[in-house]
């Protein structure tokens, strides 16, 4: 069909910006989605000369830019702050480490980095919102629905005064439905948006292997948010069809121990049913990249990058624009 594949660079911020672009262009890939760690986007340097070198330097390799993510620091605009945000931000966000100032801090962040996308010409800014309630998932100590409303509230009060600065703009927000996000499968994504009455500048970044193993309806989701689909990862996953000694919440273990029920694949390698997705996508009218973000701790990533561009390349196909018996009719 020609949609873009690009290549979600979160995954490899270990290397130089134009190290990245040049294996990029060797794997195959139209254009990067570029992430706000390591030296690939610097929100805090990106001034107008620094997103024309940037572009400049992509330009050079070929490869095309449609989207940007900062999903790490807007994990942290309505997390419950802890010691582990403090080894994904930026010094200047994390400061002090009082949590109501680093959430403060990452908003205003959010915000700039909605101004860094529109000095690159784009509209799309990808991430992660938080979750105050997160840990109220499983519903033991018993929970007052109360105590979800707060939740939702929360989220609310800290991401529409984001949302509004992003519509002024002309850049929306996609967020990556994920597990400790405040929507996470097709229930809470539909709370998310009510609780924001449903802003113009809200949507979601679609990923399938986050709803796959928890067993959520990943192809529906699509159809149930067809005008809210802005950006599309395509990232695969495992899950077993036989009991394990690790269920569905992970066990205390990393990924890539081969004891979890579930665990990401390189893109082709898992169960995620990719022909019914670009057949869903096909009928909402996506038109925009498909992202592949590569996690799979038990293959070489290059290998894999490379692979997965030729089986997303692939699997992409145009609708039809006549049905198939029609040939059959008379005139």
């Amino acid at each position: 069909m020609g949609r873009p594949v690009t290549l979600f660079t979160g995954q490899w911020a270990d290397l130089p910006f134009e190290t990245m672009c040049q294996k990029a262009k060797d794997f195959g890939y139209d254009g990067l989605e570029l992430c706000c760690w390591g030296d690939h986007m610097e929100v805090d340097k990106a001034d107008q000369e620094y997103c024309d070198e940037r572009k400049a330097i992509m330009e050079k390799y070929d490869l095309q830019l449609f989207a940007i993510s900062n999903h790490l620091v807007g994990q942290c605009v309505c997390d419950n702050i802890d010691e582990r945000h403090k080894n994904i931000l930026p010094d200047y966000i994390w400061g002090d480490g009082d949590p109501e100032g680093v959430r403060q801090r990452a908003a205003q962040e959010i915000i700039k980095t909605g101004h860094v996308a529109k000095r690159l010409g784009l509209d799309t800014v990808v991430g992660f919102t938080g979750s105050s309630i997160w840990h109220l998932l499983y519903a033991f100590p018993p929970m007052s629905q109360d105590m979800i409303d707060r939740g939702f509230e929360d989220f609310a009060k800290r991401w529409k005064p984001i949302l509004d600065e992003y519509q002024k703009i002309g850049v929306k927000f996609a967020l990556e439905v994920h597990p400790t996000e405040i929507a996470f499968d097709i229930e809470t994504a539909g709370m998310a948006l009510k609780a924001l009455d449903y802003h113009p500048a809200f949507g979601f970044n679609y990923d399938p292997s986050h709803l796959g193993y928890q067993h959520v309806d990943y192809v529906r989701f699509i159809y149930d948010f067809a005008d809210r689909i802005f950006h599309v990862h395509m990232k695969d996953v495992y899950w077993s069809d036989v009991p394990t000694t690790i269920g569905v919440f992970g066990g205390h273990t990393p990924f890539g121990d081969h004891r979890r029920y579930w665990d990401f694949r390189s893109v082709g390698r898992g169960k995620i049913d990719f022909e019914n997705i670009i057949r869903a996508l096909n009928t909402i009218q996506y038109s925009g990249p498909l992202s592949i973000e590569w996690e799979d701790s038990g293959m070489d990533r290059e290998a894999g990058a490379a692979e997965s561009c030729e089986f997303v390349r692939y699997s992409d196909f145009a609708p039809s624009d006549i049905a198939f018996d029609d040939a059959m009719q008379k005139e």
